[in-house]
């Protein structure tokens, strides 16, 4: 059993490098802002964690677990380690730390997700970001890779059970909504026409296939931390603090699973099958059943990866909230929506909130803590206590669910 004690997410709208910060400086605020947030003191700390994909090609900087001795002389000479699954690095991070806290190696961890990516221009960006896929392998053709792949998982779709495109722009239009309500969304100030969220070539153009500007996720500077402490750790900060522990959030359940990195060889291997991508549900159902979930009712909401709306349109059928295919019938009924039976990203999600992408995952379970604790705010869903997580790492190689409760 491990328990969240809070943490720190920065401002997604920020371009560091505008603003004159490097990775160091990014990382010392988030993880000083954290031990702030959650009233903790550096040499509390026993070991650290880092989630990044692809630091050494946007920013030439590798070894980003050296950065812990940076923040604080209480640091220096904490054991750390780097951790990289594209855009589910946060999370396999956040999943090393439990292991360590749950083999009794230490009592309480420091998880950082962090990305700069705004620093290049958006093609280089694109190139980076391709190293996920198969390199050299897929989709050669492709101008931006990861709008080439979700496009084709639009295609799949289509091909085995139909797809409407209103109903990809409801999901981009309901997480642009959410954001408004998130003060750290990237895109809380944008401003849409009644064009935006239609196929029209100038308002929404095409990027790559059937891909348009508002089915894709934001890319962006970012950072989150989490504080991860043992039952023992988590009792002594609880009287210290004044708290009952049962206050405190868990992480009651967890499914890791992971896939060829082929996208190819995925689709195919599902053929005949109920679900496109079956690592992805199993992931979901490994996380339900360790945490006693056996209905979906049972959880209030979820932080899901909507690095494309042809995503998030999967991971509806994939958490069970409708029968595979049929993920349009819960975004026509609103089940979806903040009032909805299952609101699906109330933070804004990466379409709406942004995705720095080694901070996804960490950000998606410090927004489950928020949430089960009564601390998100203007995106609060009312009366949450069970929260989960579904965090992607390139075609669905590689994924990651968290079910978090108190």
């Amino acid at each position: 059993m491990v328990y969240l004690l809070g943490g720190w997410q920065s401002d997604f709208s920020t371009n560091w490098a505008r603003q004159g910060m490097d990775l160091a400086d990014a990382f010392s605020e988030v993880v000083g802002q954290g031990l702030q947030a959650a009233a903790l003191d550096p040499g509390e700390v026993e070991t650290g964690h880092v989630g990044n994909f692809v630091g050494d090609l946007f920013s030439g900087q590798g070894l980003l677990g050296g950065f812990f001795g940076l923040v604080h002389p209480d640091f220096d000479g904490l054991p750390t380690a780097r951790h990289e699954a594209a855009c589910a690095s946060g999370s396999v991070a956040i999943l090393a730390a439990t292991a360590e806290l749950e083999a009794g190696r230490y009592d309480l961890a420091c998880v950082v997700g962090m990305e700069q990516m705004r620093n290049v221009s958006g093609l280089q960006a694109a190139q980076n970001l391709g190293a996920a896929a198969w390199a050299g392998h897929e989709f050669q053709d492709a101008r931006y890779v990861w709008p080439a792949a979700f496009s084709d998982l639009a295609e799949e779709y289509e091909r085995r059970y139909g797809l409407k495109y209103e109903h990809l722009m409801r999901i981009a239009e309901i997480n642009f909504a959410n954001a408004k309500h998130n003060p750290n969304a990237q895109t809380r100030e944008w401003v849409f026409n009644d064009k935006s969220f239609t196929a029209d070539d100038e308002a929404n153009p095409v990027v790559e296939g059937r891909t348009r500007k508002q089915d894709c996720g934001q890319v962006t500077d970012g950072a989150a931390v989490l504080f991860l402490a043992s039952p023992k750790r988590a009792a002594e900060y609880a009287d210290r603090r004044g708290i009952a522990l049962e206050s405190l959030p868990q992480i009651k359940g967890w499914g890791h699973r992971s896939a060829p990195i082929s996208y190819a060889a995925k689709v195919k291997a599902s053929e005949g099958q109920d679900y496109v991508f079956p690592q992805v549900r199993r992931a979901i159902e490994d996380a339900h059943r360790r945490a006693g979930v056996s209905d979906l009712s049972q959880i209030d909401l979820v932080e899901t990866h909507d690095c494309f709306t042809t995503t998030e349109y999967m991971a509806i059928d994939h958490l069970g909230l409708t029968a595979p295919g049929e993920s349009w019938k819960a975004i026509e009924d609103g089940s979806i929506e903040m009032t909805g039976r299952l609101p699906i990203n109330p933070s804004g999600g990466l379409i709406g909130l942004g995705h720095p992408v080694g901070a996804t995952g960490v950000r998606m379970a410090l927004d489950a803590f928020k949430q089960v604790t009564g601390q998100a705010g203007g995106y609060q869903v009312e009366g949450a206590k069970t929260a989960q997580t579904l965090n992607i790492g390139g075609s669905t190689t590689t994924t990651v669910s968290l079910v978090v409760g108190v």
